[in-house]
């Protein structure tokens, strides 16, 4: 991957790469944009197989990030970090964990680092310790666990896509299924069990899927590709990204995909218009899964809980407002992108005039 021109080709600032040899982290931060604000985004720790794959990862996940909070009306940039594990399965430590806030103190608030896939609140309170530009802790930093936002902002977005299908907004008799049974994705299985919905699930985490059929009453699928053919009113991918291609849209069965991953299309141009084609309504998933970003971004900006919440509600609005959109545009997923980008390009066009004014 020639990682300068994929930067200039998707609009990134600035890329920085570390290499701690005294703790062993490696990581890379990626700025996407800062037009709306200093740039949000979680730290990942994860096991990529290579290097081009967690450069890939770093850059589509702060792109979406800018899109994330564009279109949740924060003023916040995008951005994000990963960090790369040596092997699957390795532990945290608080050295590494102190090492990446030393990282993200070095952007000077250009980069606020929070919780992603691998990472704990104790986590972002180790990074809090060398940096002031961490959410998502609970002793040092502030905001806890944003999962139970992600979730409620994703049952949000399935209500918005039922109407849009024509449909009340009533899950007692539908059947949905949630690949993968994390954070996001149990407290998303837990409110469709609350609102009466029948939810499959499925993970590689056994225990995971295991925890969310005993406490929950969910019924285990044996993998992502059985539950991805299965007839469902609703599929929601909620655990890594780039899952619905040519070859798994062709087997779905379900009429909605409205879920908490990060880009779930793995081309969000070609995939969501095959997704249309097939009459199959997808909810963008950075509109879907913004209640986290809103729930920290929002904190870190001084909002009330209460404004958070409200915040949170109106995510069913907003997704109701691009699948409008989506009826005479290619796909939802371009519609999502060009009412985000709207709302950057105002802002800059409203910095520009300004700046002209005081020169």
């Amino acid at each position: 991957m020639h990682t300068l021109e994929s930067m200039v080709h998707h609009g990134h600032e600035r890329v920085s790469f570390l290499n701690d040899p005294a703790t062993g982290l490696r990581a890379i931060i990626a700025i996407h944009s800062t037009v709306l604000g200093n740039a949000l985004g979680g730290t990942r720790r994860y096991f990529y197989a290579n290097e081009d794959d967690a450069i890939f990862d770093v850059l589509r996940l702060s792109e979406g990030m800018t899109f994330k909070a564009a279109a949740a009306d924060l003023a916040l940039g995008g951005g994000k970090s990963v960090i790369l594990l040596n092997k699957q399965g390795e532990q945290p430590t608080e050295a590494q964990g102190r090492a990446m806030g030393r990282f993200v103190q070095s952007h000077n608030g250009a980069y606020i680092a929070a919780e992603d896939v691998g990472v704990s609140p104790q986590f972002c309170d180790w990074m809090a310790q060398e940096c002031k530009h961490i959410m998502g802790g609970e002793a040092v930093s502030h905001g806890g666990d944003p999962s139970p936002w992600t979730a409620q902002g994703c049952f949000n977005s399935m209500k918005a896509c039922l109407r849009q299908s024509g449909r009340k907004p009533d899950f007692s008799n539908l059947a949905v299924g949630v690949q993968g049974c994390g954070a996001t994705g149990y407290k998303l299985a837990k409110l469709l069990r609350a609102a009466g919905a029948a939810v499959m699930v499925t993970d590689v985490h056994v225990p995971t899927m295991k925890r969310a059929v005993e406490e929950l009453g969910c019924v285990a699928v044996g993998n992502d590709r059985n539950l991805f053919t299965e007839k469902l009113d609703i599929l929601a991918p909620c655990a890594m990204g780039g899952i619905l291609d040519h070859a798994t849209i062709e087997k779905l069965h379900c009429d909605i995909v409205c879920g908490t991953a990060n880009n779930q299309l793995l081309n969000p141009h070609s995939d969501g218009a095959y997704l249309k084609r097939r009459g199959i309504l997808y909810a963008p998933d950075f509109i879907s899964n913004a209640g986290g970003l809103i729930r920290l971004g929002g904190l870190y900006l001084g909002m009330t809980e209460a404004q958070v919440d409200q915040k949170v509600a109106a995510i069913e609005e907003t997704m109701a407002a691009v699948l409008r959109e989506g009826e005479s545009a290619s796909s939802t997923s371009d519609a999502a992108i060009a009412f985000a980008k709207r709302r950057i390009d105002a802002s800059r066009a409203n910095k520009n005039a300004k700046s002209a004014q005081v020169a």
